[in-house]
């Protein structure tokens, strides 16, 4: 490990062969209509709403203009209009809504009486295995059981819901189990008593005393204090601040060397990035993207937000982690993924990988710790904490989205995510996401050597340091 090099290091994650990218094409228009857009109201006129940032800020002002008659909105992706659900049956409050651009629905149940259901679910039913969050589109709460979920404690959730009146509340059952997806790992490395600790970087940020750091998982940073970029690397960055379970997933932790260079950019593989540019709030039916070194790319939608993950405690057999304000989305992740970054197709941070349930082969649920609240929580800020230039990848930036295939040692600079050249134009928007594989070894000239070939259609194997990781 080549130590003296690391002030110069961009501290994006590397990529150095993201494997089993699949079905997941980056950045694709974005063509999943939401199913509902029935209401009692005619809309006249909505407006076009080219992304859901955009959706998210008229959300804001709705919800400040209409008070209580506001129930929750959501984004119509496929005709890029925001649906805005309202109790009341005043015709002016369909009419303001109309007016400022939304589609308007009348719905039967109050973001109050939502929470109470939310409430009482947590009173009654936190079991490990669970989780609850508003859906907008159904006006309900939906609340999933993972499969260890069964017996009593399955008999005393499905009562509990029935309870609450099938207008309020639908229960599903999940075919894998709840977790934090801590174990599997990529280029982010802690020794700890029990053996290593591998996580992934979320988002590069400034602290607020002007240091460079970066955003992972808050149970990365309870498990850990110090961490690497090489499994057997001395620490590079230590943890400053950790939150979980509670109030959320999400650590801050500070780089050693305050001139270490940490550019605000997610790499995808192949000597692409994408600028992240600033820090944006989810809104439920929008299209986003999560890179891990596990599974690669992936894309899906947001589904639910606020919600609440009961995770079995991984120190009491007989203890719950129940973890509030995730952001729920069917984005598959594996274990390997934690930590890593979720972010917009127009280079918006929304999250850091938590956990969920199933796998990228037969799907499932996958829960995030929302950016900006870590950024409230934490001090932080997002953006550089200095730019610098890191070695490039070897991987063809002009390579099409499909198989990318590299040839033989895939050198970058110094990485702790320096694969790809800064000056390097971000992602094509129109790129699809096939396998991208190495059939050599990949080797950063610093310290990230992987032993064995970057090779994997679902995983990625490597005997020594899994080089391939998410930012």
């Amino acid at each position: 490990m080549s130590h003296k090099r690391i002030p110069k290091r961009k501290a994006a994650i590397a990529v150095g062969g993201v494997a089993a990218l699949g079905a997941a094409a980056f950045l694709l228009p974005m063509a999943n209509a939401s199913q509902d857009n029935a209401s009692g109201a005619t809309a006249t006129a909505p407006k076009t709403l080219k992304s859901a940032n955009d959706a998210s800020d008229l959300s804001a002002q709705l919800q400040e203009l209409l008070g209580q008659a506001f129930a929750g909105s959501y984004y119509d992706s496929g005709k890029q209009q925001l649906v805005v659900n309202v109790i009341s049956g005043d015709n002016n409050i369909v009419v303001q809504a109309e007016k400022a651009g939304a589609v308007v629905r009348q719905v039967q149940n109050s973001n109050s009486e939502l929470a109470a259901v939310a409430q009482t679910l947590k009173t009654k039913a936190t079991i490990p295995g669970t989780a609850w969050a508003v859906d907008p589109k159904t006006n309900k709460v939906v609340v999933t059981a993972d499969s260890t979920v069964t017996g009593t404690k399955w008999d005393t959730l499905q009562s509990t819901v029935q309870g609450l009146g099938s207008n309020m509340a639908t229960l599903k059952k999940s075919s894998g189990t709840f977790k934090p997806l801590v174990s599997g790992g990529d280029a982010i490395f802690s020794q700890v008593a029990d053996g290593t600790v591998r996580c992934s970087l979320g988002f590069n940020v400034t602290a607020s005393d002007g240091s460079p750091a970066f955003l992972t998982a808050g149970h990365c940073g309870v498990a850990a204090k110090d961490w690497s970029d090489s499994e057997t690397g001395q620490p590079i960055a230590t943890v400053d601040q950790a939150q979980f379970p509670g109030a959320g997933d999400f650590s801050l932790v500070k780089y050693n060397d305050a001139t270490t260079q940490a550019p605000s950019e997610v790499n995808i593989g192949n000597g692409q990035t994408v600028a992240i540019n600033q820090a944006v709030d989810a809104t439920v039916g929008e299209t986003v993207f999560r890179m891990g070194s596990t599974t690669g790319l992936h894309d899906g939608q947001v589904t639910g937000l606020d919600a609440t993950v009961n995770f079995q405690s991984e120190t009491d057999p007989n203890g719950v982690d129940t973890v509030t304000g995730l952001i729920q989305t069917n984005v598959c992740a594996e274990a390997g993924d934690s930590g890593g970054s979720l972010f917009t197709q127009d280079g918006g941070a929304v999250g850091m990988t938590s956990g969920g349930s199933g796998d990228c082969t037969s799907g499932g649920e996958t829960f995030f710790q929302p950016v900006t609240t870590a950024l409230q929580a934490t001090g932080a800020t997002l953006g550089d904490a200095g730019a610098g230039a890191g070695g490039a990848a070897t991987a063809d930036p002009s390579a099409s989205a499909g198989d990318q295939t590299g040839t033989g040692d895939q050198a970058g600079g110094d990485q702790i995510g320096g694969a790809a050249d800064p000056s390097a134009t971000a992602a094509d928007p129109s790129a699809t996401a096939g396998d991208q594989t190495g059939t050599g070894d990949q080797t950063g000239t610093g310290d990230q050597s992987g032993t064995g070939d970057g090779t994997g259609t679902g995983d990625q194997s490597g005997t020594g340091t899994d080089t391939s990781s998410s930012h």
